[in-house]
């Protein structure tokens, strides 16, 4: 009897230990939203101290840091996210752009790609292919921008692999994405169709 007590006893402060440390997450992600960003850090924190296995709180504090310029600190708490679940595609998408804000293009294409190979997502492609561009890496940006276009036609991958069609002087090709972006709402490409397309 005694042993079922402590079972039970155990059971009872472990849920309401994973309850508290996902009251401090969601408090977080609300302070997150409103743009409280060292709040939500502090919550997401708090969360991590009570469950130090929380892999999407390490995750949304990264996110939350990064929002604040603290770029090695974000990648840090991704790092950790991807430690505790190898899997997590939205912590290697995180750490990637973070490293393509520090001009680590190769890191952040090491990190899109294990991002698309978990989820093959649009905004992986389109980033991924931003970084390739970054490298002059004209044609593998091109594929990326178009894989990112097949999934979500976008004017932002539009405008971008227009400008990298440019580049490789396909000026026929860098208008007609001009063009299609423009269409889409996207205002620096109505000014090249402008300036550069007949």
């Amino acid at each position: 009897m005694r042993n079922i007590l402590f079972t039970l006893a155990l059971l009872v402060s472990f849920s309401s230990c994973r309850q508290t440390s996902f009251e401090y997450f969601e408090r977080g992600f609300a302070k997150d939203n409103l743009k409280d960003h060292s709040g939500a850090i502090a919550d997401y924190t708090k969360a991590i101290e009570i469950d130090p296995d929380y892999a999407l709180a390490y995750n949304n504090r990264g996110f939350a840091k990064d929002n604040l310029e603290d770029y090695n600190g974000a990648i840090r708490d991704y790092t950790k996210a991807i430690e505790l679940d190898p899997n997590y595609a939205d912590a290697y998408y995180n750490r990637g752009f973070v490293k393509r804000i520090l001009e680590d293009y190769n890191g952040a294409i090491r990190d899109y790609t294990k991002a698309i190979e978990l989820d093959p997502a649009a905004d992986a492609y389109n980033n991924r292919g931003i970084a390739k561009y970054k490298l002059k890496d004209h044609y593998g940006a091109i594929r990326d921008f178009t894989k990112a276009i097949e999934l979500d036609p976008a004017a932002d991958t539009y405008y971008n692999r227009g400008i990298a069609k440019y580049k490789l002087k396909d000026y026929n090709g860098a208008c007609s994405d001009w063009k299609k972006a423009a269409n889409l709402g996207h205002t620096n490409s109505a000014k090249w169709v402008a300036n550069q397309c007949n």
